[in-house]
């Protein structure tokens, strides 16, 4: 992560000095252009003012640079946001998919009761360690996923299947520790997620459902 910082200044400061070159090379260059054409203009008889020519001239030239600049700082803009989406994306693979999550998540699957009621009191250390990993997973996924740090359309068609399933695992269980705990904050964020991968879910995959199976892969 500091290693794709360091690059992502360097390549910053680098089109910085760039910037600052092809400006001071364009002006030598548009003073030499202004001073040739003001001496052909003179020697063919014309009557011309060289302050009014380069004021007038100088002031469209301005106008161009203004518009370069800001379409040079947009695409800077934009390639920041592509690597910095880049690196979300590539964490968020790594959190869903490592051996420990995806472990824990196929033991709520498969093992996980319905009611927290009976299957609270009844769970192992084993099971009270998948739920929580499950959950802690989800959380940080949510953290990742917050406004602003991905556009959402780039994750969501490989992302949603796995929160979606979680969810309606833990949801149970979720909410009747808030009951229990009164804490209504409990895994907010995971909710929030859950709703909004649902919501997508709904709005780009009509008629999808949740199907368990045995044996899944």
């Amino acid at each position: 992560m500091e290693a794709n910082l360091i690059d992502v200044n360097r390549s910053s400061r680098k089109t910085f000095l760039l910037i600052i070159l092809i400006i001071s090379a364009a002006f030598i260059l548009w003073l030499v252009l202004l001073l040739l054409l003001w001496a052909i203009l003179k020697s063919a008889g014309a009557s011309s003012d060289l302050w009014a020519m380069i004021e007038s001239l100088s002031t469209a030239l301005a106008a161009a640079a203004v518009f370069t600049a800001g379409f040079i700082a947009y695409r800077e803009l934009s390639e920041i946001s592509n690597t910095r989406y880049m690196e979300v994306a590539d964490r968020l693979f790594e959190e869903l998919n490592s051996d420990e999550n995806i472990e824990a998540r196929r033991w709520v699957f498969q093992n996980l009761p319905t009611d927290p009621k009976e299957g609270i009191p009844a769970m192992t250390t084993e099971g009270r360690t998948a739920i929580k990993r499950v959950l802690n997973s989800l959380d940080r996924v949510a953290f990742l996923t917050q406004s602003g740090w991905i556009d959402e359309d780039l994750v969501m068609p490989w992302m949603n299947p796995m929160i979606v399933k979680a969810w309606v695992r833990v949801k149970p269980y979720v909410e009747y520790e808030r009951k229990r705990r009164r804490e209504p904050d409990y895994y907010q964020g995971v909710s929030a997620l859950a709703e909004r991968c649902l919501v997508w879910r709904r709005e780009n995959i009509p008629g999808a459902e949740i199907t368990w199976v045995e044996d899944a892969l």
